[in-house]
């Protein structure tokens, strides 16, 4: 079992600079893939970006976005670069099985948390 908490979102301007961090409660983090995800109003959730062993992005954030972790400390985070009106969405943290077969859909992942809101300004 993981809890996930988000922080870190927030109303920024087109260009600016976001850092969204995931705090994971439970244990065995490093055995976990983690993933982000966002969701804007009236649209479906939509896969932002995967870390196990590698790494992998949406390419609509490629080149703008960073994902992290530390298993020391038990977080994951999203540096979020050069931000456009677009990425404008609810932010949520996806925890699942180093195993998962599609990173990029949201099925794989069993824990999720709350959310955060990311709002760019144009």
């Amino acid at each position: 079992q993981v809890q996930l908490v988000e922080s870190g979102g927030g109303l920024v301007q087109t260009g600016g600079s976001l850092r969204l961090s995931c705090a994971a409660s439970g244990r065995a983090f490093s055995m976990y893939a983690m993933g982000w995800f966002r969701q804007a109003p009236g649209k479906e959730r939509e896969f932002v970006a995967h870390i196990s062993g590698d790494t992998l992005y949406a390419d609509s954030v490629k080149g703008r976005f960073t994902i992290s972790r530390n298993n020391v400390r038990n977080t994951v985070s999203l540096q979020m670069n050069s931000l456009k009106p677009e990425d404008t969405a609810v932010y949520y943290c996806a925890a699942g099985s180093l195993g998962i077969q599609i990173p990029m859909s949201h099925k794989g992942y069993n824990y999720w948390g709350q959310g955060t809101q990311v709002t760019v300004s144009s």
